[in-house]
């Protein structure tokens, strides 16, 4: 028989996306909640009394007031760059070749990349996120890295060999079929590997041959259940450069269409300076937006346009993009997205931004239906967020009239010093927060 743990706390559980239902029915809140947890999922969700009184023998971790939630899910990531972020003073292009590029030439080398994926996975579980989809770089070692790191550490994880044949340095170049047969070399050996999915990485266009494009779209084409991952519209220099490499081309997003990458599963990063005619073949083909806004803002990229994809109800996710962002914090993530929608004329409300960096990155990764809400059935991945982490926070959430006011002050002034506990697939994490 499996054994099973009582988790006490406050609890917050979304039934509904709050951009389209009203709070009431899109989510609840339990002052004295429980989570059973059997089997590395969650067992029952309910009243404290109630489960207590039903699984009198389970052993019980009280965390009190803390705010118990689904593990933060971070849906776009480079963690190659963990050493490199937080740089001075550059936009996208002037990233890539002043920092990306030269760092990502040590990632052939199988030890430094154990080494920084083990550092950065302990890093965000520190930060309470437990699922993250990241790029690593071209070469299969880095794969095997940060899969390896993950699956030592039990958590969900989505990564893909980058793949890059032209605008890059000589060691970071592949080939159209040297992409293709490594990509799929590496999605054979992990994908649906326990916790672990495979996603197609094309990096973006500019540095992706037609001939690579059209080899990754069909290892896509031959792997449907696999993500694609990739960028699009980031900075104004960067659409009117794929102008340029693809003279032919609609627009920025008819580089992928034309070449089979669009379509569900498809996960496009940033997301800017879209057409109409690519917001609506988003929407039809059910493909995901994730919204990267500390680095849009660090690297000047521009204000993602969060109203209008809600009111197209488009799949978004968030995300760190760690290191062009410049947090490796889901909260200070949270807390830049409302920064930005003020700044756009579109208010998210605390709820909305908790959805966003649980079930709507869940979601956009199609994870939906295994992380990402406080369910029955659903994996165990749990962040517990102390609401009062600090003298600033406390004396504000100490006026809170509901839930909502208390939790809002974590979002934007929180760290990792909030994260009272991580849990991943049922356990406690040893590598971060406090019992």
């Amino acid at each position: 028989m499996l054994q099973r743990h009582l988790i006490l706390g406050q609890t917050l559980a979304f039934t509904a996306d709050p951009f389209h239902v009203p709070l009431g029915e899109a989510v609840r809140h339990e002052r004295r909640g429980a989570l059973l947890i059997e089997g590395g999922r969650i067992a029952a969700l309910g009243a404290t009394d109630a489960l207590r009184a039903a699984n009198p023998e389970a052993p019980v971790t009280d965390y009190g007031d803390a705010l118990i939630l689904p593990g933060f899910v971070d849906a776009h990531v480079h963690y190659p760059q963990t050493a490199i972020i937080a740089s001075w003073g550059k936009r996208l292009i002037d990233w890539l070749n002043g920092y990306t590029f030269p760092e990502e030439m040590r990632f052939a080398d199988p030890a430094y990349a154990a080494e920084t994926a083990a550092r950065y996975l302990d890093l965000v579980l520190a930060e309470g996120t437990t699922t993250v989809c990241s790029y690593c770089t071209i070469h299969p070692e880095s794969v095997d890295a940060f899969f390896a790191a993950a699956e030592a550490r039990g958590m969900r994880a989505v990564a893909g060999k980058t793949c890059m044949d032209r605008n890059a340095p000589e060691g970071l170049r592949d080939t159209a079929h040297s992409a293709y047969d490594d990509s799929k070399a590496l999605l054979e050996r992990w994908h649906g590997r326990g916790r672990l999915s495979y996603a197609v990485t094309p990096r973006f266009s500019p540095t992706s041959t037609p001939e690579q494009l059209e080899a990754l779209g069909a290892l896509w084409a031959e792997h449907p259940d696999c993500l694609m991952q990739t960028h699009l519209s980031e900075q104004t220099d960067e659409v009117a450069w794929v102008a340029s490499l693809f003279p032919d081309a609609r627009d920025y997003l008819d580089t992928y269409e034309r070449f089979g990458l669009l379509g569900p599963g498809a996960v496009f990063g940033h997301a800017i300076y879209l057409k109409d005619r690519e917001r609506a073949r988003l929407k039809e083909a059910d493909a995901a937006l994730v919204h990267c806004p500390t680095s849009n803002t660090f690297i000047g990229s521009g204000l993602f346009d969060m109203g209008r994809a809600v009111a197209a109800r488009q799949r978004v996710g968030l995300a760190t993009d760690t290191g062009g962002g410049s947090s490796f914090s889901m909260l200070r993530t949270m807390a830049a997205a409302y920064e930005i929608g003020q700044l756009s004329g579109t208010p998210i409300h605390p709820a909305q931004l908790l959805w966003l960096a649980t079930s709507g990155s869940a979601r956009a990764l199609r994870l939906d239906d295994r992380i990402g809400r406080l369910a029955p059935g659903m994996e165990a991945d749990l962040v517990v967020l102390d609401l009062a982490s600090t003298s600033a926070i406390a004396q504000r959430a100490a006026r809170a009239d509901d839930i909502w006011q208390a939790v809002f002050p974590t979002i934007m002034m929180g760290d990792d010093r909030a994260v009272r506990a991580t849990w991943v697939n049922g356990r406690l994490s040893g590598r971060a927060g406090r019992s």
